[in-house]
């Protein structure tokens, strides 16, 4: 919203007692909306000048709604490091649908503090392409369900002065939150030379009057409340589907001999633990493929030499309905929150445009927009200091068969065959059709796709350590 349409609509005083029960009320319908076709929650980003009233609007925000239901994390800022992406601080406290929550830190305070106090000061470039990406970012959560409001507290420099001489000692420590010297006029100039980079999409609400402040900060929290529409559920333009890959249709049969197998995993196994073990940088293994193609097994010969303090494997099934309330990636969000160096996914994020698109969980509108969303996630990864390696594991419809009943008459994985793993064979087509999409969409420079296709297990396990060494070296 532009500033000249926020001084004509909510600029004027409204009665308290109504406003109060207009934010209730509509708090309390964006609440109701929970796994409804118009479920959202709001992200409210409070950045400002110090001393502008952002704290102030906030609580004076919590007096008039139903605190209960009001979340605000308040944190300092922190300076950007270069293994970590600038939503990963965030990412866990992105609010479920029907949720609120307010953030005094934010990736938009981390940018700022990051461009002021880094010893080499961010060019306009760079600190233009942080502005695009979070952008990206925010529109993901908004395709998700999550509304992003932003609001800037501003403060002439005389203002601020004056307040700087009247504030308490008491509250002194609540203004050093960005280590900034708000009496030094260069520095009050360079914040806002910086913010005018990236506040031209949000509200900028003048701090002059305190009253009329916490109400143009009220007013338009509210109608980002009674804003609830329902859901996209349809594309306009038809899908053009991907040619299946050759391997999937007719995975190799050649089998390794037996000795040289050996040989060369153990050889070829130490060589993968040494290089994931002391490589500067963090690596993500994502594994895919059909039901019985080996994923487990190759997952088990990757850590075969590694500590299991050195590494984390996280085994991806169905959401759970907590995780449904959240945007699509906020699960694999908050599974990359660790310091652990090594991270293998058994099935991953790709769910959304395989299993979810083939049975039906995900409409077209999501799986088909989940591919950039994807890309963007595993690109701020890949910017992050990480390795992404992504395998899609393929045997023939036959070979699958024969595995699916070696399982059966095997006491100790016979817990790895259920009745849905049978029934999914009918769709075996859908499930080709869907990983050559992914393939299109999603095989980047950054993160490529690996396809391993053999009906000997033997050999795909070498060729999977084998690429995990080609792409350390590569990247």
């Amino acid at each position: 919203m532009s500033i000249e349409k926020i001084e004509k609509t909510e600029n004027q005083l409204l009665d308290e007692a109504q406003l109060s029960l207009n934010l209730i009320e509509a708090q309390y319908f964006l609440k109701n909306t929970r796994d409804q076709k118009n479920a959202k929650s709001l992200v409210i980003l409070v950045n400002g000048i110090e001393l502008a009233g952002k704290g102030e609007s906030v609580k004076q925000l919590r007096e008039w709604v139903d605190p209960r239901y009001l979340r605000v994390k308040a944190d300092a800022p922190n300076i950007f490091k270069q293994n970590q992406t600038f939503w990963q601080p965030y990412a866990p406290f992105i609010p479920a649908e029907g949720q609120i929550m307010v953030m005094f830190g934010n990736w938009y305070s981390d940018l700022l503090i990051t461009a002021l106090h880094v010893s080499k000061p961010l060019d306009e470039t760079l600190f233009d392409a942080y502005v695009e990406d979070m952008r990206s970012f925010e529109q993901d959560l908004k395709n998700n369900h999550v509304d992003v409001v932003k609001v800037w507290f501003d403060l002439s420099w005389k203002s601020l002065q004056k307040r700087l001489d009247n504030m308490k000692p008491s509250e002194v420590h609540w203004h050093k939150l960005h280590g900034l010297d708000w009496r030094n006029k260069k520095q009050y100039d360079n914040v806002q030379k910086l913010r005018q980079r990236f506040t031209d999409d949000w509200t900028v609400i003048d701090c002059e009057d305190e009253k009329l402040r916490d109400q143009q900060f009220a007013q338009h929290i509210l109608r980002a409340l009674e804003h609830c529409p329902e859901h996209l559920s349809q594309n306009k333009t038809k899908w053009k589907q991907a040619t299946v890959p050759e391997p999937l249709l007719a995975p190799a049969n050649k089998a390794v001999n037996q000795e040289n197998y050996k040989a060369e995993f153990k050889k070829l196994s130490l060589k993968v633990a040494e290089a994931l073990r002391f490589d500067d940088r963090k690596a993500i293994i994502v594994f895919e493929g059909m039901d019985a193609a080996g994923k487990g097994g190759a997952i088990k010969r990757i850590v075969k030499n590694l500590d299991p303090r050195e590494y984390d494997i996280h085994t991806i099934a169905a959401p759970e309905k907590y995780e449904l309330r959240h945007p699509y990636l906020w699960r694999f969000w908050t599974k990359l929150q660790t310091d652990e160096d090594i991270t293998i996914f058994d099935r991953s994020w790709y769910g959304r445009v395989l299993v979810e698109r083939v049975e039906g969980f995900a409409n077209e509108v999501e799986w088909q927009r989940a591919y950039e969303e994807i890309n963007r996630f595993e690109n701020d990864l890949v910017n992050s200091q990480t390795v992404v390696i992504k395998f899609w594991l393929a045997i023939s419809k036959d070979e699958q068969e024969v595995r699916f009943k070696a399982r059966e008459e095997t006491p100790h994985k016979r817990f790895k065959i259920t009745a849905d793993d049978w029934r999914n064979r009918e769709k075996w087509d859908g499930y080709l059709d869907a990983a050559a999409d992914m393939f299109e969409q999603t095989s980047t420079v950054h993160a490529p796709w690996h396809i391993i296709a053999t009906n000997d297990k033997y050999m795909a396990r070498l060729e999977v350590l084998r690429t995990i060494l080609k792409q350390l070296s590569a990247d």
